[in-house]
C-alpha cells in the first residue's frame, strides 16, 4: 500500500483515508490500486465489522485525477476500458464489501469521488461538503452511474447534464445523497460513531441484510444498468469529444486550475 491511501484499525472500525492533500486528493491508478487494497485487508479482518472512507486535507477528493490523464491519455477503446473498469471497481467495492461502510466528507466531493460516496452504505458530511458531476462540461463520461437510483431521473439529469458541482451538504440531504449533516471538523468523529454502532450488529445479521437491501436494486436492473452505462462510458473516452481534448491540451500545457478556468467560461458563454 502506497502513502496516497492511509489505513488505521478503531477497534473493530477501519478508517482509510484518502492522502494526497497536496493534489485535492485527486485519485490516480496508484491510488485507486492502493485504495482496492485496503478494502480487501477490511474485508479478510474478523476484527474489522465496519468501514470509514475520508479525505486528508482541504477535502474529501475532487475525483479521478484529469492531471494524470493529460500527462499520458490513453487513445481508443481498449486502451480505456481498463482504466475505466479500475475506476468503477474502486468505488462499487464499498456497495458490495459484506462490512457496512461509512464515507466522511468535509469540501469537495466530486465526479469519481462523488460516486464513491454514493457507493457507501452511509454518507456523513461537514457543512462545508460539496458534490457534484461537472463530467459533461469538460467532455467526459459518467463513470458509475448510480445517482438516478438515489434521486431519480429529474435530479439525475439536472446534476449530471449541467455539470453542476456546486451541491451543498444541506440540498444533497435533502435529496437523499447524504444521511446527516454536522458541524465543520466533525464528520469524521461522527462516522466513527456511526461505523461503531454498525460493528455492534452481529455480524451475520448485518451481512444478509445489507446484501438483501443491495439484492433488491439488482432485481429492479441497477447492476445491468451500470454494466451499460460503463460501456456507454468506455465508447465515449475511447472516441474522445472535441471538449475533453481541448481541456487535456490546456491542462498539459498550462496547468489543470487553467483547464478549469477554461471549462468554466465555455459554461459561461454558453
Amino acid at each position: 500500500m502506497t502513502d496516497s491511501i492511509l489505513y488505521e484499525a478503531d477497534g473493530p472500525v477501519a478508517v482509510i483515508t484518502l492522502n494526497r492533500p497536496e493534489r485535492l486528493n485527486a485519485m490516480d491508478a496508484a491510488m485507486l490500486d492502493a485504495l482496492m487494497q485496503a478494502v480487501t485487508q477490511a474485508e479478510e479482518d474478523d476484527a474489522i465489522r465496519a468501514v470509514v472512507v475520508t479525505g486528508a486535507g482541504r477535502g474529501f477528493s475532487s475525483g479521478f485525477d484529469l492531471k494524470a490523464q493529460a500527462g499520458a491519455r490513453p487513445s481508443g477503446r481498449e486502451a480505456w476500458r481498463p482504466v475505466l473498469e479500475k475506476d468503477f471497481k474502486a468505488c462499487m467495492q464499498f456497495w458490495y464489501l459484506d462490512k457496512p461502510t461509512v464515507a466522511a466528507v468535509h469540501g469537495p466531493a466530486l465526479a469519481g469521488a462523488f460516486e464513491l460516496t454514493m457507493a457507501c452504505d452511509m454518507t456523513v458530511a461537514s457543512e462545508d461538503a460539496f458534490f457534484g458531476e461537472p463530467e459533461l462540461r469538460f467532455g467526459a463520461g459518467i463513470v458509475v452511474m448510480l445517482l438516478p437510483w438515489l434521486v431519480g431521473p429529474k435530479r439525475a439529469k439536472e446534476i449530471i447534464l449541467l455539470g453542476m458541482d456546486n451541491l451543498d451538504a444541506h440540498a444533497a440531504h435533502d435529496m437523499g445523497l447524504i444521511n446527516r449533516v454536522v458541524p465543520v471538523g466533525e464528520h469524521l468523529v461522527e462516522a466513527c460513531l456511526v461505523a461503531h454502532r454498525l460493528a455492534r450488529i452481529d455480524r451475520p445479521l448485518m451481512r444478509e441484510t445489507k446484501r438483501a437491501i443491495n439484492e433488491a436494486y439488482a432485481i429492479m436492473g441497477l447492476e445491468q444498468a451500470l454494466q451499460w452505462n460503463l460501456e456507454a462510458d468506455i465508447r465515449i473516452e475511447g472516441e474522445g469529444m472535441p471538449t475533453k481534448r481541448a481541456f487535456l491540451r490546456i491542462a498539459k500545457e498550462q496547468g489543470l486550475k487553467a483547464a478549469i478556468k477554461w471549462r468554466d467560461q465555455q459554461g459561461e458563454s454558453a
